[in-house]
């Protein structure tokens, strides 16, 4: 990998980040410009299981995994940046802030996770973020979080 690659399909993403079904929420990721900016894409489905129980009668997709699609394409991002593919990088929620949740996302939409870095470096282990959320332009959700990127050793 390097600085130029600008997209991880589904393939990429699992040797960037550990996440497997049920928890992988990011199906591709396009748009990567270094560790500053990407664009992560989630199709929506009705085969998700948190659909189940929220709500049987109502399927809405869980805010919180809103918010960690939105990490998982910064973990992907950074991961492409600093070429991180097979090297066990493991990243960790250390803070999310100024969330807030505009529309409700359901089965068949195309959730699009626009992130950005706000603070972190090359060797850096503690990150922020910002990222919006949004279906068919809309604004789904919104968010700034910190996150802990455990670099294995080299």
């Amino acid at each position: 990998m390097s600085q130029e690659l600008k997209s991880a399909d589904i393939d990429l993403i699992q040797r960037i980040i550990p996440h497997r079904y049920p928890f992988l929420l990011v199906d591709k990721v396009v748009d990567i410009d270094g560790y500053a900016s990407a664009t992560g894409i989630k199709n929506v489905t009705m085969n998700e299981p948190h659909f189940q129980g929220h709500f049987p009668s109502k399927p809405i997709m869980p805010g919180v995994t809103i918010v960690e699609a939105m990490a998982q394409t910064s973990a992907v991002m950074v991961g492409v940046a600093l070429d991180m593919a097979d090297k066990d990088l493991l990243v960790y929620f250390m803070g999310i802030d100024k969330c807030k949740f505009r529309r409700m996302v359901v089965p068949g939409d195309v959730l699009e996770m626009r992130v950005t870095t706000t603070r972190g470096k090359p060797g850096g282990k503690v990150w922020k973020f910002a990222g919006t959320a949004t279906v068919d332009g809309e604004v789904a959700c919104e968010v700034e979080f910190t996150a802990m990127m455990d670099l294995p050793k080299e």
